[in-house]
């Protein structure tokens, strides 16, 4: 028996942007038998949205927020009996800031085919709705929670950023915005460009690139909102 195949399904990154899928995304979901998702309640409801009659109890379910090391066995012996499986976060695109990377880790050592399918990426959207360098970039993730050593975090990417021209990428705790904007605005250079993306692909969506002295002069409240950084000093 033939191994399966994983598919790497995108969702919505805001309920209301089902547009954001591709059609192509539904062939995908009837091709698969089992989902291994982040949040189960979260996934079942965004495939019933792009496919109404789909019968939910049909498929298998796998929970991977926090446990994707405790399901891998389950994961490879389901693929070494040809099941095909679908691999859904709870935003965007997975293994991208999100759950799914130590699956797939997982089924390309036992050589099953892997499909990354096309969807909406926060990271790549906020990238180049923002003007600043899309040849040269990394994503940080997380910044440190401690003060002091956030600080020091956004100088080093501020002056890597000058050093080797590139772009800084790096998200929040939504409810820890404004803290990381007010810290960004004290740290770093005033020529320094910050681009901030909130809510991308939602009706309230809002991307601004602005230099630090250009920010101080309207700081912005953007607490509780998904928000993503972008860090360019030339």
């Amino acid at each position: 028996m033939s191994v399966g195949k994983v598919f790497l399904i995108p969702t919505v990154l805001h309920e209301e942007a089902l547009e954001t899928i591709p059609t192509y995304i539904l062939d995908a979901v009837k091709d698969c038998q089992i989902f291994f998702v982040e949040n189960e309640k979260t996934a079942r409801r965004f495939l019933k949205k792009i496919w109404k009659e789909m019968v939910i109890d049909d498929y298998q379910w796998f929970a991977i927020h926090k446990a994707e090391e405790e399901v891998k066995q389950q994961f490879i012996q389901l693929l070494k009996q040809g099941k095909n499986i679908g691999i859904i976060s709870e935003a965007g695109c997975p293994g991208v800031a999100d759950p799914g990377q130590i699956l797939v880790d997982t089924a390309q050592h036992i050589h099953a085919t892997v499909k990354p399918l096309v969807g909406p990426s926060s990271i790549l959207l906020a990238l180049m709705a923002s003007g600043m360098n899309g040849q040269n970039f990394q994503f940080i993730g997380y910044l440190p929670i401690d003060s002091l050593e956030r600080k020091n975090a956004i100088k080093e990417l501020e002056n890597y950023s000058h050093k080797k021209n590139s772009t800084q990428i790096f998200i929040e705790t939504p409810y820890r915005n404004n803290q990381l904007i007010k810290e960004l605005l004290a740290t770093c250079r005033e020529e320094t460009k910050l681009c901030i993306a909130v809510d991308i692909t939602a009706s309230s969506e809002s991307i601004k690139t602005k230099t630090i002295k250009e920010w101080k002069t309207s700081v912005p409240d953007f607490h509780k909102r998904l928000a993503i950084f972008l860090l360019h000093s030339a």
